[in-house]
């Protein structure tokens, strides 16, 4: 990591690590001392809880990078929106399309009830993968074999959910590259399948699981494509710590001769982030200050080297979540046979209601 980069990167790693071991924290205690009692109870805590630190990122979209997000949808679909369950359904474009996901989950009311399937390694990442764990994220390990039970009583433990939540689905099963896209081609093309010419082919089981066991009580599938402006660079973390700004479009349908097919939907930039931003700042900074007077902890040899081992410590955390994030580096998903050569890849239903 450059040392300009790492110069924004440990204040802001600071702050997102040590608020959110506060918010891990608390929610430890609530999973072992509410959830036996009452799991809606320790649902809506949690709701509450979990927002402290996802709002932080938003921040960091919103008002630090100045990244610009675009939905394009249809009025209908967009007011239904964090007022009901929904299967979120998504293609995987860029390194941060969950961190724009949250940012309209954020302006639809559902930030801290909105879910996700991920990767099982996932959930051991610090801080941020220890909260979606208490937060009742779905981890998989992309083995159907092993992956199939765990998917069916994730799902069906959101039965009783107590408020409206979003269950996001990346259906390619990867995120995108242009070494990705060429292995979906060719495979396509072998299959007499449809050749995709902008996203994956999609692994439709963990779909399929999800419609056949939610239907029952998620009455809406959101079909989302996510691009990104051909005039902007691809949005990365990196570039979202460094407050390097590019624009995200949410579109609801592809993108043909120039129209969106939907019309833009206002979304803003809320003050609420900058609320919470700088109140964990003032508290922790109060309770550092607090403690290294008492202390006296920087006036000796030892305290100034452990210091220092901190922000290393700190340096290491950060760039390990930048790795993870970065779409070269991800693991490619691998794309079984479809029962039909002729099979749709996509769908342009752009909200589908379950009788």
């Amino acid at each position: 990591m450059a040392i300009a980069a790492a110069a924004a990167v440990v204040p802001l790693g600071l702050l997102f690590l040590l608020s959110g071991l506060i918010v891990n924290l608390i929610q430890a205690i609530c999973y072992v001392t509410v959830r036996p009692l009452s799991k809606s109870m320790y649902r809506r805590i949690n709701r509450l809880v979990a927002e402290l630190l996802w709002l932080e990122l938003i921040w960091l979209i919103d008002w630090w990078a100045g990244v610009k997000v675009q939905v394009y949808a249809d009025s209908e679909t967009f007011h239904s929106m964090g007022k009901e369950h929904a299967l979120v359904i998504s293609n995987h474009r860029s390194d941060i399309d969950w961190l724009v996901g949250w940012v309209l989950a954020q302006r639809s009311g559902c930030l801290g009830s909105t879910l996700a399937v991920m990767k099982k390694s996932s959930k051991f990442l610090p801080v941020i993968g220890w909260s979606m764990w208490f937060s009742e994220y779905l981890f998989l390990e992309r083995n159907w074999a092993k992956d199939e039970s765990t998917l069916k009583s994730g799902l069906l433990a959101l039965k009783d959910y107590p408020q409206p939540f979003w269950l996001a689905l990346f259906v390619e099963g990867t995120r995108f590259t242009k070494a990705k896209l060429l292995a979906a081609q060719e495979y396509a093309s072998s299959q007499g399948l449809p050749v995709p010419r902008n996203v994956l082919i999609p692994r439709t089981k963990g779909f399929v699981s999800a419609v056949n066991h939610m239907r029952s009580f998620v009455p809406a599938i959101y079909d989302v494509t996510v691009d990104v402006a051909k005039d902007q660079p691809s949005p990365t973390m990196l570039r979202i710590l460094k407050g390097q700004p590019s624009v995200d479009a949410l579109l609801e349908r592809h993108l043909i001769e120039g129209s969106f097919g939907a019309e833009e939907q206002p979304i803003g930039r809320p003050v609420k982030t900058l609320l919470v931003v700088a109140s964990w700042s003032c508290l922790l900074m109060y309770a550092t200050y607090k403690f290294f007077k008492w202390s006296s902890f920087l006036s000796t040899w030892k305290g100034i080297a452990f210091s220092i081992l901190c922000l290393l410590l700190v340096t290491a955390v950060m760039h390990i979540f930048i790795i993870f994030s970065q779409s070269e580096r991800s693991t490619p998903a691998k794309v079984t046979p479809s029962r039909a050569k002729n099979e749709e890849t996509t769908s342009d239903a752009d909200h589908k209601k379950e009788n």
